[in-house]
């Protein structure tokens, strides 16, 4: 996937300036796609340039004016051919686990403080997307729709987007300490 096409999802679910496009990375489309504010700057000029993207300068009160971007009929049309074209399931590229098994040639206990220190980074990825699921989705404020409203496809989507979040970050610390019995069973005498 292309940042673009990140972008443009973003922009379809709420127009907004760059900082705004940034902090939603940081926030929430972040769980699927990283970039920085540097990257999505860039990426939104040659957006604008390619016309995928429109700008408005919106008056603020004591700041400068800032540029609001949505999307234009051609990034919606590239968005739509993107949407339609197959794409191959990813492949798993993990450092941690090639020196898992790399482990087998010095000391395997010696592996124990990074594994828990990848252990906590998915615990408090989990713990995130927990307390956004709960704000946005399941909680008391997330405005709950009655049950007779029709689906909401946004919602619903980005909510199965998160709960596949959730699944990864379980399954990765369900793996880890699976990973962490195994290296306790090696001592430095194995």
């Amino acid at each position: 996937m292309a940042l673009e096409h990140a972008i443009l999802v973003s922009l379809l679910e709420k127009p907004g300036s760059g900082y705004e496009l940034a902090r939603r990375f940081e926030r929430s489309i972040g769980y699927f796609w990283t970039a920085t504010h540097q990257q999505i700057y860039r990426v939104l000029k040659r957006m604008e340039n390619d016309g995928w993207v429109e700008a408005q300068d919106v008056p603020q009160q004591g700041r400068p004016d800032k540029k609001e971007y949505s999307v234009a009929d051609l990034g919606r049309a590239a968005l739509s051919s993107w949407l339609h074209d197959p794409i191959e399931p990813e492949s798993v590229r993990h450092d941690l686990a090639v020196k898992i098994r790399g482990a087998a040639f010095d000391d395997p206990a010696a592996l124990i403080r990074e594994v828990e220190r990848h252990r906590q980074a998915h615990r408090d990825r989990l713990a995130h997307y927990l307390a956004g699921e709960e704000r946005d989705f399941t909680g008391p404020e997330a405005g709950a729709a009655a049950p007779q409203a029709p689906p909401d496809a946004e919602r619903e989507l980005q909510h199965v987007v998160l709960r596949g979040g959730i699944a990864y970050e379980r399954m990765m610390i369900g793996w880890l300490d699976d990973v962490l019995a195994t290296l306790a069973r090696f001592g430095p005498d194995h």
